[in-house]
């Protein structure tokens, strides 16, 4: 059994797409609409993963009818490796994210995505040396 992908409902295509492309940084490897079935299916990578086949993918699938779906609180999260805690932070921050878990400890830190996603994001190797403002920032909501 290989895991292949992680599907996710976006009510706001374009929202969706700026979080995670352009906030976030995942690369849209594919894109297809299906207009009798009234629906949109865009795979997204994250830049190292880009390069392979056999990568793990996050598909995004954009319902053309205005449906409207529950918090994904119940979806758990999606994770990312990240090579700098902090700057990542930062730069979410910067764009207007919400930290709702702040990288306290280093490691690891929770953001959500337009959707309510809970987006997990982890240190790559060894946690970096505890830093302020993170350590004094307050958890905010549910992550």
């Amino acid at each position: 059994m290989k895991y292949l992908h992680t599907m996710i409902r976006a009510t706001n295509l374009d929202k969706t797409l700026h979080f995670y492309c352009d906030v976030l940084g995942l690369i849209e490897v594919s894109r297809k609409n299906y207009p009798q079935e009234e629906f949109t299916l865009i795979f997204l990578a994250a830049d190292e993963d880009v390069n392979y086949p056999n990568s793990t993918l996050i598909e995004i699938t954009h319902n053309w009818n205005k449906e409207k779906y529950v918090e994904g609180r119940n979806f758990g999260h999606l994770a990312f490796r990240v090579k700098n805690i902090y700057g990542t932070c930062k730069q979410l921050m910067d764009a207007g994210v919400v930290i709702n878990f702040p990288p306290k400890n280093g490691h690891m830190a929770f953001v959500r995505s337009p959707d309510n996603i809970s987006i997990e994001l982890l240190q790559e190797g060894d946690a970096l040396e505890i830093q302020e403002p993170w350590v004094s920032m307050p958890t905010i909501g549910e992550w």
